[in-house]
C-alpha cells in the first residue's frame, strides 16, 4: 500500500531519519523527519498556474507545535491549537529565510509550506528538524528549488563546539547559534551569544557548514529514491528590449534621485520617473505594463548597485564605511522607570523600561509546559514611521521577528534574577524609519535599561550591513539605508558590548556567501559597533545609580522552608493580612525566598518586620508589641511578632487584683508585653504589668515572689490547717501534704453495706 522511502544518518550523536511515501502522500512533497525522539512531518504544495496579475512569490511558511506531541493538553479555556505563538511566528520565518532566495526569479506559483510537531522529547529543539525536514519535502516536490538546504545548532562551552546541544546546555553555554546553508554557501544565521569574539562567532558557522553537507547528502539520496519529476516552466527573461527602454527614457531622472540624501526628496523625485515610465507604456496591452512596473525595479537595482560597487557612491553620499549622524537622549519621558530616545539618520526610536515584579512575568504555555520569562522586548513599527498610510493593530511577523532579534542581543548583558529580582520590560516603538530600526531599538533599549537603573553588564550596541555582490566583485556596506537594503544582497546585523558579540542575524537575497565576505562584513561591523557605542557614552555612560522614583522596590528575604507554611497561613489568610495592611507585594516561593515590592520604603520594612516577626523564635525576658485579639474570663490573648499569640493572664496586667479581664483592655489595642515563659509545647505565657506601657520600658517586679509550694511554712500542714473531716472520712494531718501518711486509725470500721457486683474482688473485703 505505501511505497515508503527512508534514508537515515547518524548526526550529533542522535540518528536523523527521513521518510516519505507513508504520509500525505496527496501533497506535492511529504517528509517525515526523526530526529533522537523528536518528529516533525513537513508538506509542501504548489499551485499548478500563477493568479493573473501575480508579480511576486508568495511563498507561505507556517509551523506549528501539537501539544500532544509532549503528552500534554493546553491550557486555558480553549483546549486546543489556536493562532501562531511567538515561537511558532520565529520558527516559520527561520524556515521561510534560506528557503525564500533558492526560488527563481520570476517564478510566482503559490506555495505552501507546513510543518507540525508530531512528538517532542524534551532534549532536541524541533526548529532544526523542521527546517532540514521542508528543505527535503522542497527538493523531492518537483517544484523549482534551488536546493536542497540543511540546518543545525551550535553551543559553545570551554572553547569547544557542540552539535544540537540539548536545552539544558544551549542555557547553561555561551552560544546559541542556527545556521541554514546549501553545499556551496551560508544562508541564514540567527544566534544568541555571551560576548563571543567575532572569530569564535565565523568559527561556529563554519563548523555548522561542515555539519549541514551531512545533512543535504543525505537529502539528496532521498531525492534520488523518491522525488517526482521537476516541473517544466518557462523563465527566460523577455524584458531586455523593455528594460533598455526604460534606461534611455528615465535612466537619468533614477541616477538623480538616487543622488538626493533627503529620503522624501528622493522618494518624490522616484515617483516622479515611475510615473513618467508608466505613462509611457499607458497604452500597451495590461500584462506589458504589469512587465514594464516589475522591470523598472530591475533598472532602478542596476544604477544604484553599479554607482556602489564601481564608484564607491552610497545613495545618501556616504563612505561604504561611515555610520549615519548619531543623537542619544535618556530620561526622555518624565514618569516611566527609564526613557531613551535614539536618531541615527533617518531612523528614530522611542525605548521605554518598565520594572514589575514576579508576577509581571510572561507566562509561556507550550511543548516543556509553564514557563515563566522575566524579560520582555516589544517592538511596534507604525506606518507613520516610513511616511504610509497602512495597518495599525497587532504585531505581524516582522515585528515580532525584530524584537526577538533586539531581546536577543540585551538577554546576554542583563543581571541574574538573584542580583536583580525584577520582571524587565523593554516597548521600542519606531517613530522613523530608513535603514535598520532593529539595531536602533538594541542601542535605545541598552540606554533605557541603564537610565532605569539595571545594572547590565556593558552597554550594547548594533549596527546593520549591506552587501552588493556582482560575480566575484563584492562591496560591503555600513549602516545600511532602507533603499540599500531593498536593492542590495545581504542584511547583516550585529550586535554586542566592547567586550564581544550578543547577537547576530544575516539574510542573503542570492545563492550565499563565502568566508571571505563573512570575515569582511565581520571586521567592519565591529568598527561600526565601536563607533556608536563611544556616540552613546556621551548620552549616558554607566548605569544609573539607584532606580527610578516611580519604580517599584523589590527586598529578598530568605526563610526555613518549614516556615512557608506559617507565612501563608490557612487558606492565605496570613499572606493576604500582611498585604492588605502594609499595601506591599509579598511573592514567596517553594524554596522559601520571599520578594517584598513597593514603591514606598516604609512599606517593605512593614511587611518585612512583620514576616520576621512571624518566622523568629520569642525569647524569654524581651518585650515585642502586641495587639489584643481575644478576651476571655482568665485573661487575653495578645498578638505579638506578626504571627504568634501568647497569653497574658489576668493576674499578668496589673499588679493589684483585676476582675475583669476586659475592665483592662480591648479587643484590637495595642499593648506592651514581655516573654515570661515558653512552655514545651510552644505556648507563651506574657506579661503587661512588668512593662511601662507608655515607653516600653521594663519595670521592676514588685510583687513577691512565690515559693515552692512543698516549702512554704504559712501554709503548714495541710491536715493541721483543714483539721478533722469527721470521723467517717477523717483525713487528719496525717495526710497533711509534704507530710507522711501514716496509718489510717481514725476511720475505725464502716459497714455500707455488700459491694457492688462490678467491683473487683479485692475491694469486695469486709476488712
Amino acid at each position: 500500500m505505501f511505497d515508503v522511502k527512508t534514508v537515515s544518518l547518524e548526526w550529533g550523536g542522535k540518528t536523523l531519519t527521513l521518510e516519505t511515501g507513508r504520509i500525505a502522500r496527496q501533497a506535492d512533497g511529504a517528509v517525515l523527519a526523526t530526529y533522537g525522539e523528536t518528529v516533525v512531518l513537513c508538506a509542501v504544495t504548489a499551485a499548478k498556474s500563477v493568479k493573473e496579475g501575480q508579480d511576486f512569490f508568495p511563498l507561505t511558511v507556517h509551523y506549528q507545535e501539537k501539544f500532544s506531541a509532549a503528552g500534554r493538553i493546553p491550557g486555558g479555556f480553549f483546549k486546543r491549537e489556536r493562532g501562531a505563538t511567538e515561537k511558532e511566528t520565529l520558527v516559520s520565518r527561520l524556515i521561510d529565510r534560506p528557503v525564500r532566495p533558492l526560488f527563481p526569479e520570476g517564478f510566482y506559483n503559490e506555495i505552501n509550506v507546513i510543518a507540525q510537531v508530531l512528538s517532542y522529547d524534551g532534549e532536541t529543539e524541533p526548529d532544526i528538524v523542521a527546517l532540514i525536514a521542508a528543505s527535503a519535502a522542497l527538493t523531492i516536490s518537483g517544484v523549482p528549488f534551488m536546493g536542497p538546504i540543511g540546518a543545525a545548532r551550535v553551543g559553545f562551552k570551554n572553547g569547544e563546539y557542540q552539535l544540537n546541544p540539548s536545552l539544558a546546555e544551549v542555557k547553561n553555554g555561551d552560544l546559541d547559534l542556527v545556521v541554514g546553508a546549501t553545499g556551496n554557501a551560508v544562508m541564514m544565521v540567527e544566534s544568541e551569544a555571551k560576548e563571543l569574539s567575532e572569530d569564535q562567532m565565523l568559527g561556529g558557522v563554519l563548523f555548522a557548514h561542515a555539519e549541514i553537507r551531512k545533512v543535504i547528502n543525505a537529502i539528496i539520496d532521498l531525492a534520488e529514491k523518491a522525488a517526482k519529476e521537476p516541473w517544466e516552466i518557462d523563465l527566460s527573461d523577455s524584458t531586455a528590449d523593455i528594460k533598455v527602454r526604460l534606461k534611455e527614457l528615465v535612466g537619468a531622472d533614477i541616477a538623480a534621485a538616487y543622488k538626493l540624501t533627503n529620503k522624501s526628496e528622493r522618494a518624490n523625485a522616484l515617483n516622479a520617473a515611475r510615473d513618467k515610465a508608466k505613462a509611457a507604456y499607458a497604452d500597451e496591452a495590461p500584462q506589458t505594463r504589469m512587465v514594464a512596473i516589475k522591470t523598472l525595479k530591475k533598472v532602478e537595482a542596476d544604477i544604484v548597485r553599479t554607482a556602489i560597487l564601481k564608484e564607491g557612491q552610497r545613495i545618501d553620499g556616504r563612505s561604504v564605511t561611515q555610520v549615519r549622524p548619531i543623537e542619544s537622549i535618556v530620561g526622555f519621558l518624565p514618569r516611566t522607570h527609564g526613557s531613551a530616545l535614539f536618531t541615527r539618520g533617518e531612523t528614530q526610536t522611542i525605548c521605554t523600561t518598565t520594572l514589575g515584579t514576579k508576577d509581571a512575568e510572561q507566562m509561556i504555555d507550550g511543548l516543556d509546559g509553564l514557563t515563566y520569562q522575566r524579560f520582555m522586548l516589544h517592538y511596534n513599527f507604525p506606518p507613520y514611521s516610513v511616511g504610509e498610510v497602512g495597518r495599525f493593530g497587532a504585531p505581524g511577523r516582522r515585528e515580532i521577528g525584530h524584537g526577538k532579534l533586539a531581546w536577543r542581543a540585551l538577554n546576554p548583558v542583563l543581571p541574574s534574577k538573584e542580583d536583580f529580582p525584577y520582571t524587565i520590560r523593554v516597548l521600542s516603538d519606531v517613530t522613523e524609519s530608513n535603514g535598520s530600526s532593529s539595531m536602533a531599538t538594541v542601542c535605545g533599549g541598552s540606554l533605557s535599561l541603564m537610565d532605569a537603573g539595571v545594572p547590565i553588564l556593558r552597554p550594547v550596541s548594533g549596527i546593520a550591513m549591506g552587501l552588493i555582490l556582482e560575480g566575484s566583485e563584492f562591496t560591503v556596506l555600513s549602516d545600511i539605508l532602507g533603499d540599500e537594503d531593498h536593492l542590495g544582497d545581504m542584511d547583516f546585523k550585529v550586535a554586542g558590548t566592547s567586550e564581544g558579540i550578543t547577537s547576530l542575524q544575516m539574510d542573503i537575497k542570492v545563492a550565499g556567501i563565502t568566508e571571505e565576505i563573512f570575515r569582511t562584513a565581520l571586521a567592519q561591523a565591529k568598527e561600526g559597533r565601536a563607533h556608536i557605542l563611544n556616540e552613546m557614552t556621551s548620552a549616558l555612560g554607566e548605569v544609573r545609580g539607584e532606580l527610578s522614583a516611580h519604580a517599584p522596590r523589590i527586598e529578598s528575604l530568605q526563610i526555613d522552608k518549614a516556615k512557608i507554611r506559617d507565612i501563608i497561613g490557612t487558606g492565605g489568610k496570613v499572606i493576604r493580612e500582611i498585604v492588605a495592611t502594609t499595601g506591599a507585594k509579598v511573592d514567596i516561593d517553594d524554596e522559601g525566598l520571599i520578594k517584598i515590592s513597593s514603591s514606598d520604603p516604609s512599606q517593605i520594612e512593614a511587611a518585612r518586620q512583620w514576616i520576621l516577626g512571624i518566622v523568629e523564635e520569642a525569647e524569654v525576658g524581651k518585650i515585642y508589641d502586641g495587639k489584643v485579639v481575644n478576651i476571655v474570663d482568665f485573661g487575653a490573648f495578645v498578638n505579638f511578632m506578626g504571627g504568634k499569640d501568647g497569653l497574658v493572664h489576668v493576674s499578668e496586667m496589673r499588679n493589684e487584683r483585676v476582675e475583669r479581664p476586659g475592665d483592662v483592655v480591648k479587643e484590637g489595642q495595642a499593648v506592651k508585653v514581655k516573654v515570661l515563659e515558653i512552655d514545651p509545647r510552644g505556648k507563651v505565657r506574657l506579661s503587661m504589668r512588668v512593662v511601662d506601657q507608655e515607653t516600653g520600658a521594663a519595670l521592676e517586679d514588685t510583687r513577691p515572689a512565690r515559693e515552692p509550694r512543698g516549702d512554704r511554712p504559712d501554709r503548714g500542714d495541710r491536715g493541721d490547717r483543714r483539721g478533722p473531716r469527721g470521723d467517717d472520712r477523717g483525713r487528719g494531718g496525717d495526710r497533711g501534704r509534704g507530710g507522711d501518711r501514716g496509718p489510717r486509725t481514725d476511720r475505725g470500721p464502716r459497714d455500707d453495706g455488700p459491694a457492688p457486683d462490678h467491683l473487683p474482688a479485692f475491694l469486695k473485703s469486709d476488712d
